[in-house]
């Protein structure tokens, strides 16, 4: 009897603690463009492929700052993956240039993964 308990309750505690659901629950979450994370500049960490997308298109940290402060949700290009949850937000930069930023929140930090200029192809060697 010890055993079905014990197995009941472990299925329940997988079933609420499933990436799947948290991934529908943040979903609905950010409709109407409220992430699910505070856009917080001072928790910005940037990769090494968004630091070198970044010196392609000439868009700085200021401007990724900008874009995670006042940038809108493009939430039907939201994407899970092993590592969790990307949001990418666009807006215009200060010298005018339409781009995504794509943001990947952490416990105590947001990943930049990304940065897109979405009107100008721009010569880039990142790997």
């Amino acid at each position: 009897m010890l055993a079905l308990v014990a197995a009941f309750a472990f299925y329940f505690w997988v079933k609420s603690n499933q990436r799947g659901n948290l991934a529908q629950q943040e979903r609905i979450e950010i409709q109407g463009d409220v992430l699910p994370f505070k856009r917080d500049t001072s928790l910005l960490v940037y990769s090494r492929h968004a630091r070198c997308r970044m010196g392609c298109r000439q868009i700085d940290a200021g401007e990724v700052n900008d874009i995670l402060l006042n940038g809108k949700l493009d939430a039907s290009r939201i994407q899970e993956s092993e590592k969790g949850l990307t949001y990418p937000l666009e807006g215009i930069t200060s010298d005018k240039q339409y781009v995504r930023v794509v943001f990947a929140p952490d416990e105590n930090e947001i990943v930049v993964v990304t940065v897109i200029d979405l009107e100008k192809e721009w010569p880039c060697n990142c790997n």
